[in-house]
């Protein structure tokens, strides 16, 4: 079972719990049998990821934001060729890396979200890996994803965090979103990185977490067809048998796939949950960067 930074159990939910999936809060639930499926059926079911185009849905394109209009701390800089939305302290010596889900570096509520990691006192980077086409809402996803896959923006990603590495940066970690999560895990098999988080993650297989080489946390919705909570199981089970890569697991109650950075403003308990796993993520960073 997975620690988590306050040292307490986390948890991971059986399938078959989401069949009702209004909650009265964001709390963490009971911890309910595994799936009955048995493990090695269910590993060979999601050992090869399918083409993109058939694991993206609604779920990754509801809530679109809106361009940023102001309000943010940082500035746009170009970092490795990228125009990245970069805030925080430019002296430290530890860098945090933003990688969006398909709306792009300019969502309003992911640049928050880098204001708030960047309170901590790290120098925060959010770069623009769609090169200033990220997917208009309402626009066919499948033909968006052939000329913006994941795996295809991890040579970008090695060129900014040898730009940061450059700059004097002796510690960087990451956080993937949804598509982002992909190239995290990328990253962190190849130890890229020092530490790793995955948001609501869409396009992992479990020989993508068996080969993570740093701490990684993944922190899941509950009402998730990418990463559905079985799913997540497999992966926090890959986990603990890897004991000298720390790991922390969570499963947010009531919200779905996308929410911390797309949360309606108007749903409390997407935004209470939002809250909760910005607070995670900063303490995870803490834990593990500082």
């Amino acid at each position: 079972m997975g620690i988590n930074v306050q040292g307490l159990k986390t948890y991971v939910y059986d399938l078959k719990y989401i069949r009702n999936p209004r909650v009265p809060e964001c709390t963490k639930l009971p911890t309910l049998p595994s799936p009955k499926t048995p493990v090695e059926l269910t590993r060979a079911r999601i050992q090869q990821a399918p083409p993109l185009s058939t694991m993206s849905g609604p779920e990754c394109c509801e809530n679109p934001p809106t361009l940023s209009s102001g309000g943010e701390s940082g500035d746009v800089l170009q970092i490795a060729s990228l125009n990245s939305y970069v805030t925080g302290n430019t002296d430290s010596k530890i860098a945090v890396v933003l990688i969006s889900d398909v709306y792009g570096y300019g969502a309003p509520k992911l640049r928050k979200l880098a204001d708030k990691i960047a309170s901590s006192g790290y120098y925060v980077v959010v770069p623009d890996f769609f090169h200033g086409d990220p997917l208009i809402p309402d626009s066919p996803i499948q033909d968006w994803l052939r000329n913006h896959g994941p795996v295809e923006a991890v040579a970008f990603a090695k060129s900014v965090i040898q730009a940061l590495k450059e700059k004097g940066i002796s510690k960087i970690g990451a956080a993937g979103f949804c598509w982002g999560a992909k190239v995290v895990v990328e990253l962190a098999k190849e130890a890229e990185i020092q530490v790793a988080a995955l948001l609501h993650p869409s396009f992992l297989t479990l020989d993508d977490i068996k080969g993570v080489k740093v701490p990684i946390a993944i922190l899941g919705a509950e009402i998730d067809r990418m990463s559905p909570p079985e799913l997540v199981k497999e992966f926090e089970l890959a986990l603990e048998a890897k004991p000298e890569i720390d790991h922390f697991v969570k499963i947010y109650n009531g919200v779905s796939h996308g929410w911390t950075v797309r949360w309606k403003d108007d749903d409390e308990i997407a935004v209470k949950c939002a809250k909760e796993a910005h607070e995670d993520l900063v303490a995870w960073f803490g834990k593990c960067l500082v």
